[in-house]
């Protein structure tokens, strides 16, 4: 199969150089589908193999009359099963809705894409209905860990197909949903850039909600550039190229390092990683502070009830459990049924505990540039393991322990590989300001940066 292009922004200068066409991007990211040996039909849930070749024709004939409709044109994506397409079932990784009538348009964050001229190139697997960091799914299959794929290990979810479609060319940036970890968590896992924006940037409309409160649309790319396209794309519908992230120059960063829980249960390859990663960090200037925010240990406590993805799944299933009970994933049946462990004076308790604990984070964390902590504390476990139930919720919780707080905060959050090559990948998370997801951006190009060298 022909070779791929490093990152979005690199197959974007190639297309405007005539070194390569939309359709040959296309063919080779269906050829890396199609392969026998690969993990693609355990990826994708559909491929949209006619249209993504006549939409990659139709961009090759608009770049050469000089009306491409961005510099991304051209370049194919792939879509979670979560989003709305005209003409494909939403079926969120579920059986449950296998029979629902296909989608009669796309998304706005999947409409603004393809605006501009991107192609999805098909639908991936999830975790059924995202209630999972761990990015099992019973019914259709689960892609391996391109990490030592002989071991089979889990991909991370519930963005599970999103970041495998990155790792193995299917796609130049997988599209995800982050409610609490699932476009960074297996963005850490496979060894990729996962971003998760402030909720309110870009439309949740047409897409299976998790948490109405807690549901942000991310990207998973190969790059901080890769996810900067994407985010830029979804919240304005706009991009230049020239404005990509590359860094804050002339600007010592100032980054706080969050202590206690969110460094406890690390295996050994993490505290290994994460050790070497702050010296890097820390030889090229970057100022570490280690701090503590006595607000963080009350969330625990807040979510003790299933918190909002609980409730507010229970809403929106409710009618379907009546009658489809049994075909869910007895482990996500479990999740959204405990959303009848709580009340309204519950429910309201917990959006005013949240407001709180917002604005007294808040007071702590702006005295730095960004706060950092470890993504995930351990690595990708194999698949087999998480055949026992208790191991399966203990590693869930494990997983999404770190990256659920960016979420409770309402911040933008991106998730970096800090691993060498060869290693098993580790990820570097980097929480921002509530809306300064620009100014994040280039932070993290600064630390990807550092740390590529």
């Amino acid at each position: 199969m022909p070779s791929s292009f490093p990152s979005m922004l690199h197959a974007a200068h190639a297309l405007a150089d005539g070194r390569t066409t939309a359709r040959e991007l296309v063919e080779n990211a269906l050829a890396h589908i199609a392969d026998s040996q690969g993990e693609g039909a355990r990826t994708f849930m559909s491929v949209h193999a006619t249209a993504a070749r006549g939409h990659a024709d139709a961009m090759d004939k608009l770049r050469c009359q000089g009306q491409a409709p961005s510099p991304l044109a051209g370049l194919p994506i792939s879509v979670k099963d979560l989003f709305d397409e005209a003409g494909s079932t939403t079926r969120a990784g579920s059986m449950v809705l296998a029979d629902a009538p296909p989608a009669s348009m796309d998304a706005p964050a999947i409409a603004r894409l393809k605006q501009a001229g991107l192609i999805s190139i098909g639908r991936t697997t999830m975790t059924e209905f995202a209630f999972s960091g761990i990015g099992i799914n019973p019914h259709f299959g689960t892609p391996a860990n391109p990490w030592r794929r002989d071991e089979k290990r889990i991909p991370g979810g519930s963005s599970s197909g999103a970041a495998v479609s990155v790792s193995d060319n299917m796609a130049f940036v997988g599209i995800g949903s982050d409610t609490g970890g699932s476009c960074r968590i297996p963005a850490a896992l496979t060894g990729l850039v996962g971003y998760k924006p402030t909720s309110s940037r870009i439309s949740t409309q047409g897409t299976v909600p998790l948490s109405s409160t807690l549901d942000s649309i991310g990207s998973i790319g190969r790059t901080v550039a890769c996810c900067w396209a994407a985010d830029s794309l979804m919240a304005t519908g706009t991009i230049r190229i020239q404005d990509a992230p590359t860094g804050r120059d002339g600007h010592t960063l100032r980054l706080g390092m969050l202590s206690t829980s969110v460094m406890e249960n690390m295996d050994e390859t993490v505290a290994h990683t994460w050790e070497d990663c702050l010296s890097r960090l820390s030889r090229n200037g970057v100022i570490l502070e280690t701090f503590t925010c006595p607000p963080l240990t009350e969330i625990p406590k807040a979510n003790s009830k299933g918190g909002f993805p609980a409730a507010e799944s229970l809403a929106w299933h409710q009618h379907l459990l009546e009658t489809r009970r049994s075909v869910y994933d007895p482990f996500v049946l479990q999740r959204i049924l405990r959303g009848y462990e709580q009340t309204a004076v519950d429910y309201i308790a917990l959006l005013q505990s949240r407001a709180k604990l917002i604005r007294q984070a808040a007071d702590i964390m702006n005295h730095y540039d960004a706060v950092i902590l470890p993504t995930v504390p351990i690595i990708a476990p194999k698949i087999n393991d998480m055949n026992d139930n208790a191991r399966y919720v203990a590693t869930n919780l494990l997983l999404l322990r770190n990256t659920t707080i960016a979420n409770f905060l309402d911040l933008c959050a991106i998730s970096l590989p800090c691993h060498h090559a060869g290693e098993a990948p580790v990820g570097l998370m980097v929480m921002g300001r509530h809306a300064e997801d620009c100014d994040l951006f280039h932070i993290a190009a600064q630390l990807e940066r550092i740390l590529a060298h």
